[in-house]
């Protein structure tokens, strides 16, 4: 077995892409479901409107770089407002069907052939990455270093994401950390033990809603943008529910409610899925598993994750960092 090849890419997962991605939209889930108690259902859906929105922008309308990045930020805004503005003055559970059904809605529309003249139907949009990485400082080629003898290394366009993409992260968790030890992430947390008691202080409890769906919506679309500008373009069934509720893995795996929860969460969350992938690979490919084929590994790789976390809301469902208490939501 190939060890060196298993210990280089899990530590490789550890704090590529697809980690960077999965943090910033599960910093957003964090703000929802951990700090107010939002259930929302339709993270993907944040995530693809901004992707959609800086592709569409600069390939469709011929519109430069940053354009798009202000469209898909708008659009997360806009979509924030649509989904809570009917549903936020009533139960938890409410949101829960409402961004759950709206995620589907707005896949479904961009895989759709009637609008592919925009969205490209369900081979998605390319083409729209150059702007970006026309600003990257580093030249072409691998960077990265030797661990012994476990070679950490990445080619300069995957580098120049995950600098801009975990700089992100840091101010993201950075402004989280200081709007919950404010008044206002105060009420947020008050929020989620008793909305009632809230109210009952004269605070309007559907406002710090929505201004909690919005920020979460917005950070979380960040996610759509690493995605889109690392793969260089965007497809529709990439932003399937499916994903949110890895977000929500993530979130508990790490710790509800506590400002870095979700990123170890997708840390951990991704580490485990390469390690298991690889080493199961590759003691297939070696012979020592015979029961199994190269076919079947992936199956059991996510068989075997699911077990673990289970396993985890067994024995400790606060997650690593986390506290019971901050899982409890006041669903009336």
């Amino acid at each position: 077995m190939d060890w060196i090849t298993i210990i280089s890419t899990t530590l490789k997962a550890a704090i590529n892409v697809e980690t960077v991605l999965y943090a910033l939209a599960a910093i957003g889930i964090n703000i929802h479901f951990g700090y107010t108690g939002l259930l929302n259902f339709g993270q993907a859906a944040f995530m693809g409107v901004a992707g959609y929105g800086l592709a569409v922008t600069v390939t469709v309308l011929g519109l430069p770089f940053w354009v798009g990045i202000f469209v898909g930020l708008a659009a997360a805004v806009l979509l924030a407002l649509l989904m809570g503005i009917p549903t936020l003055q009533l139960r938890a559970d409410y949101l829960a069907i409402v961004t759950i059904a709206a995620a589907e809605i707005i896949r479904l529309i961009f895989r759709s052939v009637a609008f592919k003249d925009v969205f490209g139907g369900s081979d998605g949009r390319r083409g729209f990455s150059e702007g970006f990485h026309a600003l990257s400082p580093f030249p072409e080629g691998e960077y990265g270093f030797n661990l012994g003898p476990i070679p950490i290394f990445f080619p300069h366009w995957q580098l120049w994401v995950m600098v801009v993409g975990w700089a992100l992260i840091a101010l993201c968790c950075g402004i989280v950390y200081l709007l919950m030890k404010s008044p206002w992430g105060r009420v947020l947390k008050a929020i989620r033990e008793d909305e009632d008691a809230v109210r009952s202080l004269g605070k309007s409890v559907f406002s710090y809603k929505m201004q909690s769906l919005v920020l979460g919506g917005v950070i979380g679309c960040l996610g759509g943008f690493i995605y889109g500008l690392a793969a260089g373009s965007v497809q529709p069934d990439v932003f399937g529910t499916e994903t949110t509720f890895y977000l929500y893995t993530m979130v508990i795996l790490g710790g509800a409610a506590r400002v870095l929860g979700p990123v170890v969460g997708a840390m951990v969350f991704w580490v485990l899925l390469v390690l298991i992938y690889n080493t199961l690979a590759e003691a297939v490919g070696s012979g020592y598993i015979t029961f199994l084929t190269v076919y079947q590994v992936g199956a059991v790789r996510w068989i075997l994750v699911g077990l673990g976390l289970i396993l985890l809301l067994i024995f400790r469902p606060q997650g690593i960092f986390g506290d019971k208490r901050e899982i409890a939501i006041d669903a009336r």
